[in-house]
């Protein structure tokens, strides 16, 4: 699986270098989310920019990462999502449940605002 890593401090920034999410690269991709978020960044953006295709397990690979950021009180953005992505996402009636968002700098700009609702809450209680 080619992709690469950008690490900062209130989140992580994956860019998927694949033009399929499928079976083959789906364990691969679920292993990397499990990685990151083990190593304590709960707020991960996955640029699908490249991706043009993906199959079941391409998304079963999404909701992974959607459910250890929600676990850890995160946030799991998807951007950089093609025509044929979003129409799967769509027929499975994920649109509600994934996080998507038409750039990577709006991803950022919802974990940094998120961030600040969060603290507001802590500081409210």
């Amino acid at each position: 699986m080619k992709f690469t890593v950008d690490k900062h401090e209130k989140y992580v920034l994956i860019r998927l270098n694949e033009s399929k999410l499928n079976s083959l690269i789906s364990p691969q991709l679920k292993s990397e989310l499990i990685l990151t978020n083990t190593e304590g960044q709960r707020n991960i953006i996955l640029d699908l920019s490249a991706v043009k295709y993906s199959d079941s397990s391409g998304l079963g690979s999404l909701l992974v990462g959607h459910r250890i950021c929600k676990n850890a009180e995160g946030s799991f953005i998807l951007t950089g999502i093609n025509e044929n992505v979003a129409r799967l996402i769509t027929i499975s009636q994920l649109e509600n449940v994934l996080t998507i968002v038409g750039s990577v700098d709006e991803g950022i700009d919802l974990i940094f605002m998120e961030e600040i609702e969060k603290e507001l809450k802590k500081e409210a209680r």
